[in-house]
Protein backbone atom coordinates (compact mmCIF):
# COMPACT_ATOMS: atom_id res chain seq x y z
CA UNK A 1 0.00 0.00 0.00
CA UNK A 2 1.53 3.46 -0.91
CA UNK A 3 2.18 5.80 1.90
CA UNK A 4 -0.22 8.68 2.46
CA UNK A 5 0.68 12.10 1.32
CA UNK A 6 1.53 13.65 5.21
CA UNK A 7 4.09 10.32 5.62
CA UNK A 8 5.68 10.90 2.31
CA UNK A 9 6.25 14.52 3.52
CA UNK A 10 7.26 13.75 6.76
CA UNK A 11 10.08 11.13 5.37
CA UNK A 12 10.99 13.91 2.67
CA UNK A 13 11.67 16.33 5.82
CA UNK A 14 13.67 13.82 7.35
CA UNK A 15 15.73 12.87 4.33
CA UNK A 16 15.98 16.54 3.23
CA UNK A 17 17.56 17.17 6.85
CA UNK A 18 20.30 14.13 6.31
CA UNK A 19 20.99 16.23 3.09
CA UNK A 20 21.85 19.03 5.09
CA UNK A 21 23.91 17.23 7.77
CA UNK A 22 25.68 15.33 4.62
CA UNK A 23 26.08 19.37 2.95
CA UNK A 24 28.01 20.81 6.28
CA UNK A 25 29.78 17.69 6.43
CA UNK A 26 31.25 18.24 2.93
CA UNK A 27 32.10 21.53 3.72
CA UNK A 28 33.72 21.95 6.76
CA UNK A 29 35.85 18.56 4.71
CA UNK A 30 36.71 20.85 2.56
CA UNK A 31 38.64 23.06 5.04
CA UNK A 32 42.04 22.57 6.12
CA UNK A 33 40.82 22.99 9.80
CA UNK A 34 42.01 20.01 11.42
CA UNK A 35 39.74 20.93 14.52
CA UNK A 36 36.41 20.26 12.19
CA UNK A 37 36.89 16.55 11.72
CA UNK A 38 34.89 15.61 14.65
CA UNK A 39 32.28 17.96 13.42
CA UNK A 40 32.17 15.80 10.41
CA UNK A 41 32.07 12.67 12.04
CA UNK A 42 29.06 14.32 13.86
CA UNK A 43 27.73 15.31 10.52
CA UNK A 44 27.81 11.62 8.95
CA UNK A 45 26.05 10.11 12.21
CA UNK A 46 23.47 12.54 12.06
CA UNK A 47 22.88 12.02 8.27
CA UNK A 48 22.70 8.12 9.11
CA UNK A 49 20.46 8.75 11.55
CA UNK A 50 18.13 11.25 9.80
CA UNK A 51 18.41 8.96 6.84
CA UNK A 52 16.99 6.11 8.79
CA UNK A 53 13.99 8.18 10.72
CA UNK A 54 12.77 8.80 7.22
CA UNK A 55 12.57 5.27 6.03
CA UNK A 56 10.35 4.60 9.22
CA UNK A 57 8.23 8.19 8.82
CA UNK A 58 7.35 6.77 5.60
CA UNK A 59 6.42 3.04 6.97
CA UNK A 60 4.57 4.59 9.28
CA UNK A 61 6.72 3.40 12.32
CA UNK A 62 7.33 5.05 15.37
CA UNK A 63 10.88 5.58 16.87
CA UNK A 64 11.55 6.90 20.13
CA UNK A 65 14.42 9.39 20.44
CA UNK A 66 17.51 8.23 20.12
CA UNK A 67 20.94 8.62 18.18
CA UNK A 68 21.79 4.28 18.30
CA UNK A 69 21.49 3.46 14.68
CA UNK A 70 21.42 0.30 15.66
CA UNK A 71 18.56 0.26 17.30
CA UNK A 72 17.11 2.84 14.49
CA UNK A 73 18.29 0.19 11.60
CA UNK A 74 17.02 -2.76 13.37
CA UNK A 75 13.54 -1.55 13.28
CA UNK A 76 14.12 -0.69 9.61
CA UNK A 77 15.67 -3.88 8.47
CA UNK A 78 12.63 -5.34 10.07
CA UNK A 79 10.62 -3.57 7.39
CA UNK A 80 13.22 -3.97 4.72
CA UNK A 81 16.00 -6.85 5.59
CA UNK A 82 17.61 -4.98 2.19
CA UNK A 83 19.25 -2.37 4.23
CA UNK A 84 21.09 -4.51 6.55
CA UNK A 85 23.83 -4.07 5.42
CA UNK A 86 24.04 -0.67 5.29
CA UNK A 87 22.99 -0.15 9.19
CA UNK A 88 25.59 -2.60 9.90
CA UNK A 89 28.13 -0.31 7.81
CA UNK A 90 26.67 2.55 9.59
CA UNK A 91 26.18 1.38 12.97
CA UNK A 92 29.96 2.07 14.46
CA UNK A 93 28.86 5.97 13.54
CA UNK A 94 26.50 6.40 16.42
CA UNK A 95 29.29 7.23 19.09
CA UNK A 96 29.74 10.29 16.42
CA UNK A 97 26.43 11.70 18.23
CA UNK A 98 28.50 12.51 21.41
CA UNK A 99 32.51 11.04 21.38
CA UNK A 100 33.92 14.22 19.94
CA UNK A 101 31.28 16.59 20.98
CA UNK A 102 32.53 17.67 24.63
CA UNK A 103 35.42 18.49 26.12
CA UNK A 104 37.89 15.09 27.49
CA UNK A 105 40.60 12.78 26.75
CA UNK A 106 39.71 11.60 23.43
CA UNK A 107 41.19 12.90 20.34
CA UNK A 108 39.52 14.15 17.21
CA UNK A 109 39.40 11.72 14.52
CA UNK A 110 41.71 11.47 11.19
CA UNK A 111 40.54 13.78 7.90
CA UNK A 112 40.50 10.18 6.19
CA UNK A 113 38.14 9.25 9.36
CA UNK A 114 35.77 11.41 8.85
CA UNK A 115 35.83 11.04 5.18
CA UNK A 116 34.84 7.20 5.48
CA UNK A 117 32.27 7.95 8.11
CA UNK A 118 30.87 10.98 5.37
CA UNK A 119 31.11 8.09 2.63
CA UNK A 120 29.07 5.43 5.12
CA UNK A 121 26.46 8.13 5.79
CA UNK A 122 25.84 9.41 2.05
CA UNK A 123 25.31 5.79 0.88
CA UNK A 124 22.62 5.22 3.64
CA UNK A 125 20.81 8.51 2.74
CA UNK A 126 21.31 7.82 -0.85
CA UNK A 127 19.65 3.94 -0.66
CA UNK A 128 16.90 5.89 1.77
CA UNK A 129 16.11 8.57 -1.04
CA UNK A 130 15.93 6.42 -3.22
CA UNK A 131 13.57 4.20 -1.57
CA UNK A 132 11.22 6.96 -1.02
CA UNK A 133 11.37 8.04 -4.59
CA UNK A 134 9.70 4.57 -5.43
CA UNK A 135 7.02 5.23 -2.75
Amino acid sequence: MPPDDARLEDARAWIARAELDLRAADLELGTPEAGLWGDVAFHAQQAAEKALKAFLALHDEPFRKTHSIEEIGRACTAIDPGLGELVDAAAPLTEFAWKFRYPGDVSDPTREEAGRAVAVARKLVLAVKGLLAAA
